[in-house]
């Protein structure tokens, strides 16, 4: 029986041009060597299986070759590259810091640079795993790293870049490598399956890359296993099966079933991936890439993002497009992301697991206004335009129900006569104001009858108090408001600030102008500085998105009391002049 190589051994980059998906780090050290400006020590980082320790023996075989090719490669014909190839070059040591990281291995090490190399210019030495090298070990290098002999180089590669001590570091040029794409590597495994003369499915590469996490090495030892297990074809079938990955046919189903609102099905679905013995918490991270997937596929310019196969990317493209019975939207995605987040987070401390994952199932399903959006959301969008901007407000009554509004408004009946609020219809010359504490959703002028009829303050009072006990969402008076939020100050420990709030009572001049009087420029700035915040809260509690908030300073000095300390003392200079020539005779300053 023949001795099998592994396909990382077989296949292993033996010039620049044939390392994978590292190409800017090829062409940086093929220029180093062209202008002879090779470093005296290296660091190569990045992770597992991405070809440091590969691109590090090339760079020591090229530089050793007598016969370097115009593309700068090794020539694989002089005495130093078939040395290198059969495995018994002088001129090239690797150390394993894994194993060698104490002192004594780090002194042997310098003991043997001090000597020349027999054949080629240089000698290479790589060091693999330079993280694992002790503190003593460090610094027992640094002298010689720093000034090697002139045929000396070092290589240091290292999947931990953190542990090495800054003093190394200062002395290497740092390269480091990135993880090998997906694309690259379904082409390179391609290529060697036709070296191979394995028929392999695109949809089984892109499984294998994928499962590699962009590390060659790994790719190809699931190569081989695939070869093993099916001989020369390998379908998408096989590799999920042996694999243990979730079809995307289950994510596509579990899809189509959260948009039908068929809460049974999607529960079916996930009962049948737990029997398959897959995990509940690979299915939501799989569930939520395949809403990302969807979301990606709606725009051309984004496709690229999907690290998928041709075949899979049309059904996403497909999918996307689907009604059943709604169209996809960007709201059902992003509501639907936001809760299979939660949903991970709290997995793994949750005791009821299967649980946690069927009610992130119900509550997608119930997503119900996916393709226009829930009530909460348009109220949001509609909050966020800008003041300048005319917006329709979801809670403005038509005009052409108004009556019918103002007639199916419970009146609550009195005895005493009531005070009735003119409409601006009826009145235009005035500006009414109503000082209720309770402002009713529907404006008083949607609720004039245009006969120039009006609605009372009591009734008003009483359409509020009928709503609020039904439990539905209404708008409440600007005190209310004002007080609440207020209150949320103090909760979060801005006492000064709440009572400053309360200490006279806001003024709703129209429907969209409210004026607050405060006692000087101190509160002035403190009410500016949450002024936004209180904006959107009075907005969101009265359902008005058109407030408006204007500070003034009360300038009446008679009826103001002194605030800050040079106030204080020019009030009491006022009333008693002695005060003034007892800080001027003892040179006493004021305390702001």
């Amino acid at each position: 029986m023949e001795n099998f190589i592994v396909s990382a051994r077989k296949y292993r980059p033996q010039t620049f041009d044939t390392v994978v998906g590292q190409a800017p780090i090829s062409f940086t050290l093929k220029n180093a060597i062209r202008s002879n400006h090779v470093a005296q020590a290296y660091l190569f980082c990045g992770p597992r299986g991405v070809g440091k320790t590969t691109c590090a023996r090339i760079l020591a075989k090229t530089i050793n070759c007598f016969k370097c090719t115009k593309n700068i490669e090794a020539c694989d014909e002089c005495e130093s590259c078939k040395s290198f190839n059969s495995g018994h070059s002088l001129n090239i040591y690797e150390l394993d810091a894994a194993s060698n990281n104490s002192v004594d291995d780090i002194r042997n090490l310098i003991n043997q640079v001090s000597f020349a190399p027999q054949i080629g210019s240089h000698k290479v030495y790589i060091i693999d795993e330079v993280h694992m090298l002790s503190q003593q070990a460090f610094n027992a290098f640094l002298k010689t790293l720093e000034e090697p002999p002139k045929h000396a180089i070092f290589i240091l590669a290292t999947t931990e870049k953190h542990k090495i001590i800054p003093t190394i570091l200062s002395r290497c040029q740092i390269f480091d490598f990135n993880r090998i794409k997906i694309e690259d590597t379904v082409a390179h495994l391609a290529a060697i399956a036709k070296k191979e003369k394995v028929k392999a499915e695109e949809d089984a590469l892109h499984i294998i890359a994928q499962k590699s996490d962009g590390a060659m090495r790994d790719a190809l030892s699931i190569f081989d296993q695939m070869v093993s297990l099916t001989g020369d074809s390998i379908t998408y079938k096989n590799v999920i099966d042996n694999l243990s990955i979730l079809d995307y046919d289950y994510y596509f189903k579990v899809t189509d079933a959260l948009l039908e609102k068929n809460t049974s099905s999607s529960l079916l679905i996930f009962n049948e991936i737990l029997n398959k013995g897959f995990d509940g918490h690979n299915f939501l991270n799989g569930l939520a890439e395949h809403l990302r997937n969807l979301l990606v596929c709606r725009d051309e310019s984004t496709l690229q993002l999907m690290e998928v196969s041709a075949s899979i990317r049309e059904r996403y493209k497909t999918q996307s497009k689907k009604t059943v019975p709604i169209a996809i939207g960007i709201d059902f995605l992003l509501r639907g992301l936001n809760m299979l987040n939660k949903a991970d987070v709290q997995y793994k401390t949750s005791r009821n697991q299967r649980l946690l994952v069927e009610l992130t199932l119900l509550q997608l399903c119930s997503l119900q206004d996916a393709g226009t959006g829930s009530s909460v959301e348009k109220k949001s969008e509609f909050l966020d335009k800008p003041n300048g901007e005319t917006a329709e407000n979801p809670y403005t009554v038509p005009a052409s129900v108004s009556k019918t509004a103002t007639e199916s408004i419970p009146v609550l009946k009195t005895d005493p006569p009531v005070t009735s609020v003119s409409s601006p219809a009826a009145n235009p010359g005035k500006n009414s104001t109503s000082k209720s504490p309770i402002k009713s959703l529907l404006s008083i002028s949607s609720l004039t009858n245009g006969n120039g009829s009006s609605f009372t303050v009591k009734e008003q009072k009483a359409e509020y108090k009928t709503s609020s006990n039904s439990g539905s969402s209404e708008s409440v008076s600007l005190e209310s408001a004002w007080n609440n939020f207020a209150e949320s100050l103090k909760n979060k420990k801005k006492v000064n600030l709440a009572s400053t709030l309360t200490a006279r009572k806001p003024v709703q001049k129209d429907e969209s102008i409210i004026t607050f009087s405060v006692l000087n420029q101190v509160q002035e700035d403190e009410i500016n500085a949450i002024k936004t915040e209180l904006l959107t809260f009075l907005r969101s509690e009265m359902r008005t998105s058109s407030l408006q908030l204007k500070i003034i300073v009360d300038k009446n000095e008679g009826e103001r009391k002194p605030y800050t300390g040079e106030e204080k003392y020019q009030r009491l200079a006022e009333k008693n002049p002695a005060i003034a020539k007892l800080r001027q005779q003892f040179n006493l300053e004021i305390d702001f």
